[in-house]
């Protein structure tokens, strides 16, 4: 059975720098996102130099789907296919992915663009991280890059993660963290307030919803503080590994039973 429970109408949480009632920011997030679909990988590439393709592929270096037996994955937030053509391409031919995505206009993206020789492999389906609509103990691996921090009640769907995931099954995130280097720390946050939105008004016509993105950036949860949910959801050998001076960090979590 889906997991979730009722919002109450007080409850409030951040959208960027706001505070925001509890059931507004999901439409809000999903505006962001309908505004950037078609050039959302495009706006990757700019606003990170590239970089979010190592990053990636680290990612999918840690998952390691197996070459010769089956293999079910779920890529939640990956509307545009990009992790989930990776996984399959790194795994065998009984490597099977669902991308899930809350936004139609990013699945369209990674319908659009599936590769024919995936075929049969790869499905997009329209859901909520924060209850998904699919069955308990059905994955062998999930993964969510640069989209947990979107989601507006983290905890549930990490619950949700813990639900659809087989005994012995993998959670990772790929998310943007806190850098870590004294100068580059600097360096990193005039280019976010003050670079990427003007990239995203030029190239996706959009400088708010880049805004947005920044900020949620700086409220999300430390490394420290989002490894600590990761295991409050059940999780085990829980750990983090930074990449590029903590631009960006990739946890791990293992569901043991």
């Amino acid at each position: 059975m889906a997991g979730g429970d009722r919002t109450r109408d007080d409850e409030t949480t951040d959208f960027g720098f706001e505070r925001v009632a509890l059931g507004a920011k999901q439409s809000r997030v999903d505006a962001v996102f309908h505004s950037v679909a078609r050039r959302y990988d495009l706006m990757n590439d700019l606003m990170s130099g590239g970089l979010h393709r190592a990053w990636k592929t680290q990612l999918v270096s840690m998952l390691r789907p197996p070459k010769s037996r089956p293999f079910r994955h779920l890529d939640v937030a990956g509307g545009t296919g990009d992790v989930a053509f990776r996984v399959l391409d790194a795994g065998g031919p009984r490597t099977q992915v669902t991308v899930l995505d809350i936004n139609e206009s990013m699945l369209r993206v990674g319908a659009e663009r599936a590769p024919e020789r995936f075929a049969g492999r790869v499905d997009f389906v329209t859901g909520n991280a924060e209850s998904l609509p699919l069955p308990d103990e059905s994955f062998d691996a999930y993964t969510i890059a640069f989209g947990i921090r979107n989601v507006p009640r983290i905890e549930a769907a990490l619950a949700e993660a813990k639900r659809v995931l087989k005994p012995g099954g993998r959670f990772l995130c790929l998310e943007f963290s806190q850098v870590d280097l004294p100068v580059l720390d600097r360096i990193y946050e005039a280019y976010s307030f003050h670079v990427i939105p003007r990239i995203g008004a030029r190239v996706a016509g959009d400088a708010e919803s880049y805004r947005y993105l920044v900020e949620s950036i700086r409220k999300f949860p430390t490394r420290g503080a989002f490894a600590g949910l990761i295991e409050q959801a059940g999780f085990r050998h829980v750990s983090d590994r930074p990449l590029s001076g903590g631009i960006v960090a990739i946890h791990s979590g293992w569901k043991i039973s």
